[in-house]
């Protein structure tokens, strides 16, 4: 028989589409199972010999530790601090820790250790002043108030607008001069030539769910613009009893604000350029899950 026939032709489409189809559903299948199998990551081969030789000593403190000092913030001495990725970020991050927050646990060191330069982290009580920079800041935490990442430029312009009205609000002032004053200093919303992104800094809690109410009630934080991540799920492998899925460690929050932040007000379609930050987590997760199915209580402790 020809291979140009057409039954040959319709049995080979026939047979295409079934392992296109086959290929689609095992992909589906195993995205469910491995949510972080998609990222672009750099190479996490130091990783995996960090974790057969064992921990290793911080060459600040010289404690022993698995992967990276999470007191020093810097990779332990059996991974080279050249092998690990680093991720540059539109913006700047504050984090603000529960002094009860267990160090060894938080995912935050991993934003500080993938991005040294634009992340900053401080144990409460400390916390920065925002208060003369409440229009170019805003503080990642769901509650009433919230709003989504896309609406996160229109509300700080709005600040913006309403502190140069404040600051114009001058009756010694001839109103033609408050007036022409207020033009120069800022935009009309709806004049999308002026619409640009005033976010200039993030601020996360890092903290477990039920401690998080005594620093997101402090006075420092009161006022800034909310913004709530409402459709990101957790694969936190320490997930908390009785909290929603939605839930997500401090790592997850700053990468997935980072995405939306990237497609939704910078305009620009991603490519992964955050992904790295997921560098250790992923690592991490797949060593958890594959712990799990075999049992290895002491590789899942190794993580710690």
């Amino acid at each position: 028989m020809s291979l140009n026939s057409p039954i040959f032709l319709k049995r080979s489409e026939e047979n295409n589409s079934k392992f296109v189809e086959t290929k689609q559903s095992q992909s589906t299948s195993i995205a469910s199972e491995d949510p972080l199998q998609n990222l672009c990551l750099a190479s996490q081969e130091v990783l995996q010999k960090a974790q057969q030789s064992g921990r290793s000593k911080c060459l600040k403190c010289g404690g022993s530790r698995m992967f990276y000092c999470y007191t020093c913030y810097v990779p332990v001495e059996n991974v080279p601090i050249e092998q690990i990725p680093l991720v540059k970020l539109p913006l700047k991050i504050d984090i603000i820790k529960h002094p009860n927050e267990t160090d060894g646990k938080s995912t935050a060191i991993h934003a500080k250790l993938l991005a040294p330069e634009f992340v900053n982290i401080y144990t409460y009580p400390c916390i920065p002043e925002y208060e003369e920079k409440d229009h170019e800041v805003a503080l990642v935490f769901p509650g009433p108030q919230s709003i989504s990442i896309k609406d996160i430029s229109f509300h700080l312009q709005k600040r913006i607008q309403n502190n140069v009205r404040g600051k114009n609000d001058d009756p010694d002032k001839p109103s033609f001069k408050r007036k022409r004053t207020e033009e120069q200093q800022f935009c009309d919303l709806n004049d999308s030539k002026c619409k640009g992104t005033p976010l200039k800094k993030i601020i996360f809690i890092d903290s477990t769910w039920n401690q998080t109410n005594k620093i997101f009630t402090d006075e420092r934080l009161q006022g800034l613009l909310q913004v709530e991540l409402k459709t990101r799920k957790t694969c936190f492998w320490r997930h908390q009893k009785g909290k929603p899925d939605t839930f997500l460690s401090t790592i997850e929050a700053i990468y997935y604000f980072l995405v939306d932040y990237h497609t939704d007000i910078l305009k620009e379609k991603y490519r992964g350029q955050y992904d790295n930050l997921l560098f250790f987590y992923s690592f991490m997760y797949q060593l958890i899950k594959n712990a799990k199915c075999s049992g290895d209580k002491e590789t899942a402790k190794l993580t710690h």
